[in-house]
């Protein structure tokens, strides 16, 4: 059906109103044919774009539904019983949508509707900041996702948000959202982050799409676009530092592929918040962002004080927010691999920094045991530190997801019946 001979039926359709984005057009069927209602209504300029489109047929069942934005396919689920059509996600704020819908009677009979519009033009008080990982980017399998926002998301819209976040992957994978605060985030920005029960599986793809434009986060206040991010998961990475012996073991696919001597934190400096900074944190880490040459300097003093120091470190790869590093060894060499001499990094061998410079994953998994400063899950990507049924319930839903297998996008005009259902936010 061409939709320029559907929009010569709009003349013989009734409305409820015109204009208004919660109005609905409905097209009579003649005959004993079947009617079919479109909401929002035709023409209208100010459809509330948290409410999406719905189609329905009465004394009939709805044999085709085609909803375009920008000339894309939108999509939609089709009732059990054949008689509703639902979009999945909300609409983009301004956005012009075209709707073309056919029911069919018990007797052949049909009746074709269409509805030209508009989604209301409110402009977001949040957008989303970014998200991590980048497009295109590999990772390791302890990798989080994270969606983050200019401003904080009310806690009243955080479930709508939640489910507007859709990721598929190869393998299918359960893990669950949390909501950070800005304290609580790596970068001091406020965050939703996904995490898995168990490290992502390794060589697949994964994508993230924040189906953010037209959710409603506050009164007359709507998300302003959609973000999508596709990025691979590449070969499991894992590392174990072990204070006692000041040994680093790396595995790539669970076999040992390097090991050398290390010096992690000598201890010794309790400041006031009562945590010694020059011990190196047990617990579970994620390598983070890296640095050819980082300048390092103690937290909490300044030039002066007793233990300042001010150096210039190379090969510094990050495993968390409180200044420790996997990186090249600048001072005595006699403490690697028999004692600890560090302000809380890992040295390391200058060959060996080097190469895990250049080898590792952000988010390849860091295990260190054997020290008396445990590792915050708030330091850095500590995520991994909190059981996964403590980090279910920071989400607005409390309640694990499952990440939906890759699919291809349904065909522009394709029969509702033919699209697979889409559950928001697996």
């Amino acid at each position: 059906m061409a939709l320029g001979l559907a929009l010569g039926l709009v003349s013989a359709c009734s409305s409820n109103g015109t204009g208004g984005g919660d109005k609905t057009t409905t097209q009579e069927g003649k005959d004993g044919a079947p009617s079919v209602s479109i909401t929002p209504s035709n023409l209208a300029k100010n459809a509330e774009p948290d409410k999406g489109v719905t189609v329905t047929a009465a004394g009939g069942t709805l044999s085709r539904v085609t909803v375009t934005y920008k000339g894309r396919p939108v999509p939609g689920a089709l009732s059990d019983d054949k008689t509703t059509w639902r979009s999945t996600w909300t609409l983009t704020p301004g956005g012009r949508y075209q709707v073309a819908a056919t029911a069919t009677g018990a007797k052949g009979k049909t009746t074709d509707a269409t509805s030209s519009f508009q989604a209301d033009k409110h402009v977001a008080a949040t957008t989303i900041s970014q998200v991590i990982p980048a497009t295109g980017e590999k990772v390791g399998v302890g990798m989080p996702i994270l969606v983050q926002f200019s401003k904080a998301v009310p806690v009243k819209a955080r479930p709508a948000v939640e489910k507007a976040l859709e990721i598929t992957s190869t393998h299918p994978t359960e893990g669950a959202w949390r909501w950070l605060s800005a304290g609580e985030s790596f970068n001091g920005l406020p965050s939703v982050a996904f995490r898995p029960r168990k490290p992502w599986k390794a060589n697949q793809k994964v994508t993230i799409t924040a189906h953010y434009a037209g959710l409603r986060i506050g009164d007359a206040v709507f998300g302003d676009k959609d973000v999508k991010h596709t990025f691979t998961i590449g070969d499991a990475h894992t590392i174990t530092v072990n204070a006692k012996t000041d040994k680093l073991v790396v595995r790539k696919n669970g076999k040992v592929v390097r090991s050398w001597g290390v010096s992690l934190g000598s201890g010794g400096d309790v400041q006031a918040d009562g945590v010694d900074h020059l011990l190196t944190t047990s617990g579970v880490h994620l390598t983070m962002n890296k640095s050819r040459l980082e300048r390092m300097r103690p937290p909490g003093k300044k030039e002066g004080d007793p233990g300042w120091y001010d150096e210039k470190v190379p090969w510094a790869y990050r495993i968390s927010n409180s200044g420790e590093y996997i990186h090249q060894n600048m001072d005595d060499p006699s403490c690697l691999g028999n004692r600890n001499c560090s302000h809380g990094c890992v040295r390391s061998p200058a060959g060996d920094a080097q190469w895990f410079f250049g080898w590792a994953y952000p988010g390849d998994i860091v295990t260190i045991t054997g020290t008396k400063r445990k590792l915050a899950w708030t330091n850095g990507w500590g995520y991994w530190q909190l059981p996964f049924g403590t980090w279910t319930q920071g989400g607005a839903l409390k309640k694990p997801v499952t990440t939906a297998p890759h699919t291809a996008a349904p065909a522009a005009g394709a029969s509702p019946t033919a699209s697979p259902p889409v559950t928001p936010g697996a």
